[in-house]
């Protein structure tokens, strides 16, 4: 039996649950768990640290799954005041405040890039489970940090690549793994192309806004509308994300490693277009794989968003948002029996979370899924920087013998920001 000292919240939650069962006339039936939602003693309390478009978005995801949220965090004030006034939590200013408190099983980190590591290494230190919006973070060395953090910790992490719990990419990915395709040539993609320097001039900065707070550990610059005021803006330049390469390559070459087996590992060789064309990207895989990346960003040259096609020696799957197409067409209707290779089945990326939350199982897109994945996306940024091919050891995550393109795995941050 469990003495006062060593009861948790959750403990609490249930032996009240427990004991007022006798008035099922003064509870009401959601609080037990009625209408299809999770008793109040299993819900996972949550708090969101970036109140933006896509933070509230998930969160909505997070909360018809189970999730209660009991704060919010933004360097917006009317955004993180929105959030609390709407779930009846309470709003802070600093991410640091909000993870220090008791009371948090886990945290949704959907702040903008460059912040990602950083706050996802002090909610593991703080003991909260994480949810972090892709790419999960801004360089090389930060997506180690942050899966060291996760391991050292023992916390839940799901990167949010939610391609992860779509039966369509799981089913041509098992296509892939057991061989149906034959052995696997090439792999096609178009997430689009890199992130670029930034030089807007000065405006005011809007009142409500912690500026400072929002730059971070990036380099000091003015506010500008267009700097940082949504998605759409910030992923545009270098300090603060890698362009299309980091956002929507983080989809598309989680599924490339998913396919490939190549989960924790990665390519050996990267070769830039030619000239800095627009001609693919290349990456070489140990296996002899090659996987061609389109700069030309989602739906281009006629292509679905997220769309990603495996060649191989007998046939060919292609699969998107909505969608697969296979040659031979028959591919399509192929039942994986059950003495074949399935991979983690997962439908729905939130819920799946929150169930590992309270299992505490590795999430469908657990943080070193989402470190590697992102890898690739740096390595075809570095490349593109540098206009030369690398080599890669996915191993040491190194480049071997390249001080220049080693050099890049990493940033300097702005004080007192740092990895810790």
């Amino acid at each position: 039996m469990q003495n006062k000292a060593t009861l948790t919240r959750r403990d609490v939650l249930k032996r009240t649950a427990t004991a007022l069962a006798t008035a099922p006339y003064v509870i009401p039936a959601t609080a037990l768990g009625a209408e299809g939602k999770p008793a109040a003693s299993e819900r996972i309390t949550m708090a969101l640290i970036g109140c933006g478009g896509r933070g509230t978005s998930v969160m909505e995801g997070l909360v018809a799954n189970g999730a209660q949220v009991v704060a919010s965090c933004d360097v917006y004030r009317e955004r993180r005041e929105a959030v609390a006034r709407k779930y009846q939590g309470k709003p802070y200013a600093d991410f640091r405040e909000l993870l220090a408190r008791d009371g948090i099983d886990a945290v949704l980190n959907a702040t903008p890039e460059h912040w990602h590591a950083v706050v996802s290494i002090e909610a593991c230190r703080q003991g909260k489970d994480v949810y972090c919006e892709k790419p999960l973070a801004f360089t090389i060395e930060e997506a180690q940090a942050v899966v060291a953090a996760a391991r050292r910790y023992d916390r839940v992490f799901q990167t949010g690549t939610q391609q992860r719990s779509d039966g369509s990419f799981r089913f041509a990915c098992e296509l892939v793994h057991n061989g149906y395709i034959g052995e696997v040539k090439s792999v096609h993609t178009t997430p689009g192309g890199t992130s670029r320097h930034c030089s807007l001039p000065a405006q005011p900065v809007p009142p409500g806004l912690d500026w400072d707070m929002w730059l971070g550990p990036a380099p000091w610059a003015p506010y500008h509308h267009d700097r940082c005021v949504d998605l759409w803006h910030w992923w545009n330049w270098r300090d603060y994300s890698g362009g299309l390469m980091t956002d929507r390559g983080a989809h598309d070459f989680d599924i490339v490693q998913w396919g490939l087996n190549a989960d924790g590992s990665g390519p050996v060789e990267i070769t830039p277009p030619e000239g800095g064309g627009k001609n693919d990207l290349i990456y070489k895989y140990a296996n002899g794989a090659l996987l061609y990346s389109g700069q030309g960003g989602w739906g281009s040259n006629g292509k679905p968003g997220a769309w990603v096609g495996f060649k191989g020696t007998k046939g060919e799957v292609e699969v998107w948002r909505g969608g697969i197409k296979t040659d031979p067409a028959n591919l399509a209707e192929v039942k994986i029996g059950p003495d074949e290779i399935h991979l983690y089945e997962s439908h729905n990326h939130q819920g799946n979370f929150l169930e590992c939350v309270r299992s505490r199982k590795r999430a469908a897109a657990d943080v070193a899924i989402g470190a590697s994945s992102v890898t690739v996306c740096h390595l075809g940024n570095i490349a593109y920087w540098l206009g030369r091919p690398l080599k890669w050891d996915p191993v040491k995550q190194e480049f071997p013998g390249d001080e220049e393109a080693n050099r890049l795995r990493r940033r300097s941050m702005r004080e007192p920001w740092r990895l810790c």
